[in-house]
C-alpha cells in the first residue's frame, strides 16, 4: 500500500493504492475544508425537539447538535465546544459532537463561537487508515507541513501520480465505469439517494443456463461496485438494480454483497432488498461525495489552475492570462490560498480576467498571438 498526494494550486489529490489500483481516493483544498473535524467554541441558539437535537452557532455559520452527541438538556445561549463530525452537504449545515477528549475541553474556554483548531487533511486521514503506508508528496511546502506530524513516512517524490493513477482518477468523475465480463456499472446521485444500475451487456451473452449466467456476470461485478462505491464517497442510501435477474434470484447475492462491502471502513450495511428486487444500502455521510465536491465553480475554477500551473512548468517564460465566466472567478477570489499557491509555484501573480460571454463552467487561457477555449472537463478529477 503506498499513498499519493499530488499538489496544485489549492488543491492536493490523495490516493491510496495496492497492486490492485486505488483503495481510496479524496480531495483536500485547503482553502474551502470540509471542516470535519474542526474543533468550535459554540453557542446553543435553539432546542428542536422533533430532530431530537439543538441548532448552535458556530464562527462561520449553523450547525446540528444531536441530543446523542451529548446535545440532551442544553439550553439557549449555553456555549461549549464543539467537534464537527459530519460536513455540510445537500443545504443543510455541519454535524456536531459535544463528545471531546479532556485535551481538546481545555482549548474552548469562554466568550463568542470561533473556529480553535482546523481538522485533519485528506493526506493526514489516509495516512492513519493505513498506518504502515509510505507517503509520497510532490510539493516542498507540503513536505514541510507534513513530516512533523507523519515522521519518516514522507517521501518527496517529483511526481506523485504516473499516468495509471492519474486514468483510474479521471475516470471517477465519469457516471459510470466497466465491470468484468463486459458488464457496466452507471452511477446516478439525486437528492434523495444514489441509483446504481448495472447492464450486463456483453456479459449477459456468456454460455450455459441464462438465469446462472446472469447471476454469475452479477456476482462477479460486486467487488469493483463496493470499490466503486467507496472510491466516489457515495453516502446515505443507495439502491443497486441488478441486471437480468427476478426479484427472488438477486436476494441471493446478499451474502456476497454484504461481503465484499465489508472491507470499506464506514461499514456500510446492506438493508436488504425492496419488493422490486433493488438492493438498499446504507453508508455513513462524512465527508462530502467526489461528484458534489468536482461541481461547481469552484472546482472549474481549480481545474483550471491546475492546467495553467502544468503549462507554466513546462514553459516558464510565459506570461497568460487566465479569462473565466465571472462564477468562476468570483469563487477563486474567495480562495485567495488557491491563487496565492499558483503565484508561488509560477513565480508570478495570476492575472484573472472575467469574461460575461463565457458560459458559466468555461475557461480560457489567453495568450498574445491566440486563445484556447477549454469546456468544463469533469474527467478531470
Amino acid at each position: 500500500m503506498r499513498i499519493l498526494a499530488a499538489a496544485g494550486p489549492g488543491e492536493v489529490r490523495v490516493a491510496a493504492v495496492d497492486a490492485d489500483g486505488l483503495v481510496d481516493y479524496a480531495l483536500w483544498r485547503p482553502g474551502a475544508p470540509d471542516g470535519v473535524g474542526d474543533l468550535h467554541r459554540g453557542r446553543v441558539l435553539a432546542r428542536a425537539r422533533a430532530l431530537g437535537g439543538c441548532f448552535v452557532a458556530l464562527a462561520d455559520g449553523e450547525g446540528f447538535l444531536p441530543d446523542t452527541e451529548g446535545g440532551r438538556g442544553l439550553g439557549e445561549g449555553t456555549v461549549l465546544g464543539l467537534r464537527v463530525i459530519r460536513a455540510a452537504q445537500g443545504g443543510k449545515g455541519p454535524r456536531l459532537s459535544a463528545r471531546l477528549s479532556a485535551a481538546e475541553t481545555s482549548l474552548v474556554g469562554t466568550g463568542a463561537p470561533a473556529l480553535l483548531r482546523r481538522g485533519p487533511g485528506a493526506v493526514e486521514r489516509l495516512a492513519a487508515l493505513h498506518p504502515k503506508a509510505p507517503v509520497s508528496l510532490d510539493d516542498p511546502g507540503l513536505v514541510a507541513a507534513l513530516r512533523p506530524v507523519l515522521g519518516a513516512r514522507v517521501q518527496p517524490v517529483a511526481r506523485a501520480f504516473d499516468a495509471e493513477t492519474e486514468g483510474a482518477v479521471a475516470a471517477l468523475a465519469e457516471p459510470g465505469c466497466d465491470l468484468p465480463g463486459g458488464a457496466r456499472m452507471t452511477v446516478t446521485p439525486t437528492p434523495a439517494l444514489t441509483a446504481i444500475d448495472l447492464d450486463l451487456g456483453a456479459a449477459a451473452a456468456g454460455g450455459g443456463e441464462k438465469t446462472a449466467a446472469h447471476l454469475d456476470a452479477n456476482r462477479a461485478a460486486l467487488p469493483v461496485l463496493a470499490r466503486q462505491i467507496r472510491l466516489r464517497n457515495l453516502g446515505g442510501a443507495i439502491l443497486v438494480d441488478f441486471a437480468g435477474l427476478s426479484p427472488r434470484r438477486r436476494a441471493s447475492l446478499g451474502p456476497d454483497l454484504a461481503a465484499a462491502l465489508a472491507a470499506d471502513p464506514l461499514r456500510p450495511k446492506l438493508l436488504g432488498f425492496t419488493a422490486l428486487g433493488l438492493a438498499e444500502i446504507l453508508r455513513a455521510r462524512v465527508h462530502p461525495p467526489l461528484h458534489e465536491q468536482l461541481a461547481g465553480a469552484h472546482a472549474a475554477g481549480l481545474r483550471a489552475l491546475r492546467h495553467l500551473a502544468a503549462e507554466l512548468a513546462a514553459r516558464p517564460a510565459r506570461a497568460p492570462v487566465l479569462a473565466a465566466a465571472p462564477g468562476i472567478v468570483a469563487a477563486l477570489d474567495a480562495d485567495a490560498g488557491a491563487r496565492a499557491d499558483l503565484a508561488r509555484r509560477a513565480g508570478r501573480a495570476l492575472i484573472l480576467r472575467p469574461d460575461p460571454a463565457l458560459a458559466p463552467l468555461r475557461w480560457r487561457i489567453e495568450e498574445r498571438a491566440r486563445a484556447r477555449t477549454h469546456p468544463p472537463d469533469l474527467r478531470q478529477a
